[in-house]
């Protein structure tokens, strides 16, 4: 990978490293070796940390550290075994102390320190894979340094420091299999550690477990999943990582566990954001998600859309029934949705929520009503999107044109509609008419008004596209007004002003003149 430490460039690290590697009865100097890597000395420290890839990435090469489960250093110093096998513990002890001085290091000031000791940790974790620090149970056992890994991970989603730097540069491993499926096992750990060491975590721990979270993408294809950090002779069927179905209860697993949480309101956001398109599509079980997106239905405002998003793909892909749906949808059309910077995409997921023409025409109506009756209040740009869609509307169900060609349409003071009631089944809106869009069409600004007018002629204009209107802002509309050519200006006044106030003998003309 490309942060992988290049060989050590301070010449005292290098003899003492060389030292070490030559002879074992230099071993010692690896404690000095260790102790730089406590230095306040940036430069120092990064010396040390390359002096360490080398010194340990060299031992493990040559298997001259203890394999198994490793016993106490003071019981096999003071023991009767050979002196290779008292070696061997003893240099392990020390690369234990190495790797949790460098899962330190992750949250050290200088980002070159964090980089350089991520990188180390990655090779020696690639080493210890093809030179494990284990026995396997059986022959063909699947073994990987889970141990070390997790305190990799671990380091990455720090409750108190931001790593979201790190954690990009991290990203250029989750492209292998094992490491992907590793993280995911090792972040559900991750997170459910700190949640019961702290009940209420930082905002820094969330950001950065998300960040993690969110960068894991799994193939959406089954195919052969082979492409490993840590090297293998061969690959076999028997061992889970090799399994797209296991990476994907795997990834369950890990959102899970995450979103079980009280999560901040800000976050929140950014899950809802990528949860139709990153998370809901590599689920196991996608239905799974159904009791965090309803609870996040209840928030209100953006987070309510933005679940609804998540729950109309698990309504109209997977079956799920949920007869709130619009109910929901209709309870936030109130109007804030054309001041709000989610403006764009509220419209735009509301147009595809409508989209079926197998909705029932009072629910429609309902919706065509609300949104006229909001727009009596709405700014210009706002109407130039909604009066289109609510034409739309009326033009994917005819059974809806009864509100635009009711023969006795009723007056404003006895409306039938009801704009307090909050389930548009009982609204009333089919009994009524859109007596708002005529009142419309005498709207100050002629767009608007030209675009109040399209509904005389509804059933003869086809469905036109709202998507260039949706990020429509009032200084594009200021702009498309400045370059509109009209007629010739009018002089207002027959006699030119001189002067401020208009005569020559002003006392302000003196003073003032007008350009």
């Amino acid at each position: 990978g490309a942060g992988h430490p290049a060989s050590c460039s301070g010449d005292s690290a290098c003899r003492l490293v060389q030292a070490v590697l030559s002879s074992r009865g230099e071993a010692n100097a690896v404690f000095d070796v260790l102790a730089a890597l406590q230095s306040e000395d940036q430069e120092e420290v990064q010396e040390a940390v390359r002096a360490c890839s080398r010194l340990f990435g060299a031992l493990l090469e040559r298997g001259e550290l203890y394999v198994g489960q490793l016993p106490s250093e003071d019981t096999v110093m003071a023991g009767s075994q050979g002196a290779m096998r008292k070696y061997k513990v003893w240099m392990r002890h020390r690369y234990c102390s190495c790797c949790n001085r460098l899962g330190e290091l992750l949250a050290h000031p200088a980002f070159q320190v964090k980089e350089l000791a991520l990188g180390t940790l990655m090779k020696f974790l690639q080493l210890e894979g093809t030179h494990p620090l284990e026995q396997p149970k059986w022959e063909g056992h699947y073994l990987f340094p889970r141990t070390l890994f997790r305190a990799v991970v671990r380091g990455l989603v720090s409750p108190a420091e931001d790593h979201s730097l790190l954690l990009s540069q991290f990203r250029e491993y989750l492209e292998f299999d094992d490491i992907r499926y590793h993280t995911m096992q090792a972040a559900s750990d991750a997170v459910a550690q700190v949640t019961n060491q702290q009940p209420e975590p930082s905002i820094i721990f969330w950001n950065n477990a998300f960040t993690l979270l969110s960068a894991m993408s799994l193939p959406r294809q089954e195919h052969d999943l082979s492409n490993f950090y840590v090297k293998h002779a061969e690959l076999s069927d028997k061992w889970k990582v090799t399994h797209l179905r296991e990476h994907r209860r795997a990834f369950q697993a890990m959102w899970l566990s995450f979103l079980k949480h009280k999560l901040p309101l800000s976050l929140y956001k950014k899950v809802l954001l990528v949860m139709h398109d990153s998370i809901l599509p590599h689920l196991a079980q996608p239905t799974l998600m159904i009791d965090f997106l309803t609870s996040a239905c209840d928030v209100g405002g953006a987070i309510s859309l933005l679940a609804l998003n998540g729950l109309f793909i698990l309504i109209h892909k997977h079956n799920l029934e949920y007869p709130d749906f619009y109910r929901k949808l209709y309870g936030l059309l109130d109007p804030s949705v054309f001041h709000v910077k989610y403006r764009a995409r509220f419209f735009h997921l509301a147009d595809l929520f409508l989209s079926s023409s197998h909705l029932p025409a009072y629910l429609v109506a309902a919706f065509a009503k609300r949104l006229a009756r909001l727009a009596l209040t709405a700014p210009p740009e706002a109407l130039l999107m909604v009066l289109p869609f609510i034409c739309n509307l009326l033009r994917r169900h005819p059974a809806c044109h009864v509100l635009v060609h009711r023969p006795q349409c009723p007056e404003m003071d006895s409306d039938p509609y009801d704009p307090e009631e909050e389930d548009p089944a009982k609204s009333r809106a089919l009994e009524s008419c859109l007596w708002e869009l005529q009142s419309l069409q005498q709207h100050y600004h002629p767009e608007v008004s030209r675009a109040a007018s399209v509904i005389n002629q509804v059933l003869s204009v086809t469905e036109v596209s709202i998507a260039p209107l949706l990020e429509l802002s009032a200084y594009e509309v200021f702009e498309q007004d400045l370059k509109r050519k009209g007629p010739e200006p009018v002089p207002l006044e027959f006699i030119p002003a001189q002067g401020l106030l208009g005569r020559r003998d002003d006392l302000c003309a003196q003073f003032f003149t007008l350009s």
